[in-house]
């Protein structure tokens, strides 16, 4: 029987997806959804890269660890984890055919430190669908 994560995770994990939103934003990304859940997975946050050659779609993991003791937050997105989160960016575009035309790439967002201002890495391009 699955237990609900405990409220002070749940609020840890909103303390640093905003964070890692609000750095994307900064950096030009224009948020689509947040916390978009699927049978088997979710996405943190589907995001669109204006570039300069054209709109990206981008998939978002945002992963966060207190220290690196056991890896850090990009060594947590494994081969199992990107199944799953192409799996649910496939369901997003099927449902979504305007979206499903444009480029698309699977980022990953890796925080540390204090939730409450976590010290954020980001890794574009994190991996490719040749990679699952």
């Amino acid at each position: 029987m699955a237990t609900e994560p405990a409220p002070d995770r749940r609020a840890r994990g909103a303390q640093v997806e905003a964070a890692a939103r609000l750095r994307l934003e900064q950096a030009g990304l224009r948020t689509l959804a947040a916390n978009v859940g699927y049978r088997g997975g979710e996405l943190d946050l589907v995001m669109i890269d204006p570039g300069s050659g054209g709109e990206t779609l981008v998939f978002v993991e945002v992963r966060y660890r207190a220290s690196a003791a056991f890896g850090g937050g990009f060594a947590s997105v494994d081969r199992g984890k990107r199944r799953r989160l192409v799996r649910a960016a496939q369901l997003y575009l099927g449902s979504r055919p305007r979206l499903a035309r444009l480029p698309c790439r699977f980022d990953v967002v890796e925080a540390s430190g204090n939730p409450a201002a976590p010290r954020i890495e980001w890794m574009k391009d994190a991996f490719r669908l040749d990679d699952v």
